[in-house]
């Protein structure tokens, strides 16, 4: 174990109680931890850095025993993904499903605290979306066999493209290709308790409309309201998002059904302007103080926003073919020191 490792491992110890403390009103933020790369550092390191930064809650991409292990004890809440090969099998077999569960849960809990499974990243309309909702239904019902469906939630993550609508915000509701889908998850999810994971980038959103949303806009740095919704003023385009995306369930007749930011994030590097240190540093910076403030949106005022920054390193991400996918990492896996400046307790920069 080399230096940095070892004063991580100590430094985490030392925050340990004091992260459970913080994670019971909800003033956490996860980061996304992208465990399908080669050449990272190993899983007690990683467990180690999370504690260490304050970060009390993570988000895999897949299973994986070497994390669960290193997470046991730690008090961090971890989301998990099933691969998407495995939807179609479990939303065909309940045997299927409980075997998942009694393979990647059961061993574990409750030493490791599994706050969703997650059938599907972005799958809402492709092949896969028809087994969404079994799929769902069958984790759901193999986590009722051992008392486990009230602690740990199953869901699904969409992007705002679900949305054939999205501005202004009141206006939100899902394209008539996810609609079909979308609205009996929704429904069922509203059911059971569970929330709907949504990636929310308003560096896309810029990227995709520059002459129309301004860089404060996206950067939560706008003195003043952008536009107003029946009376609802704007001042960034994450919580307008949001906000569209509560429009959508309400129409899919789930009001009910909490938004969770899945990913958010914003590149230090990349082939323009608007992807900088800079702006990575303002972007989430500014994101964390927002949601540890527990403001709420607009449209739900005072209701905590679940977020989850991508990501801890810089990881293989599809935006379009540009440079910037690349360089949304938090943190140098070579040496764990951050990109940038950057206080998981909302401190400032």
């Amino acid at each position: 174990m080399t230096i940095n490792h070892q004063l991580l491992a100590l430094t985490s110890f030392v925050v340990l109680l004091g992260l459970g403390s913080k994670l019971a009103d909800g003033s956490s933020i996860g980061v996304c931890y992208y465990n399908q790369d080669e050449n990272l550092p190993p899983a007690h390191v990683i467990v180690s850095m999370y504690m260490s930064n304050h970060i009390g809650r993570m988000r895999l991409y897949e299973p994986d025993a070497g994390m669960f292990n290193a997470l046991r004890g730690s008090g961090i809440q971890v989301s998990v993904n099933i691969d998407d090969g495995y939807i179609e099998q479990i939303a065909n077999s309940e045997d299927a499903a409980n075997e998942w569960v009694q393979t990647n849960i059961r061993p574990y809990w409750p030493d490791v605290h599994f706050r969703y499974i997650i059938v599907g990243n972005e799958v809402i309309p492709s092949n896969y979306a028809q087994f969404v909702l079994p799929a769902i239904q069958n984790l759901h019902k193999a986590l009722g066999y051992g008392g486990l469906w009230n602690k740990i939630k199953v869901t699904t993550t969409v992007s705002p493209s679900v949305m054939a609508v999205s501005f202004p915000p009141s206006a939100g509701q899902f394209s008539q290709s996810a609609a079909e889908y979308m609205e009996p998850i929704a429904q069922y999810l509203g059911s059971i308790g569970a929330p709907l994971l949504a990636n929310v980038y308003p560096y896309i959103n810029f990227m995709q409309n520059p002459e129309q949303r301004s860089l404060p806009y996206a950067l939560f740095t706008a003195n003043n309201y952008v536009f107003t919704d029946y009376g609802l003023g704007y001042r960034n385009s994450f919580d307008a998002t949001i906000d569209a995306l509560y429009s959508s369930l309400e129409k899919a007749g789930a009001p009910n059904v909490r938004i969770v930011v899945s990913e958010t994030g914003w590149p230090s590097s990349g082939n323009n302007n608007a992807a900088s240190i800079y702006t990575a540093q303002v972007y989430n910076s500014n994101l964390i103080r927002h949601v540890l403030s527990s403001q709420g949106t607009p449209k739900r005022p005072g209701q905590p926003i679940e977020t989850y920054i991508f990501s801890l390193f810089n990881e293989r991400r599809n935006f379009g073919g540009t440079t910037s996918e690349s360089h949304f990492g938090l943190f140098d896996p070579a040496d764990m020191r951050p990109v940038y400046p950057i206080d998981f307790q909302g401190s400032g920069y």
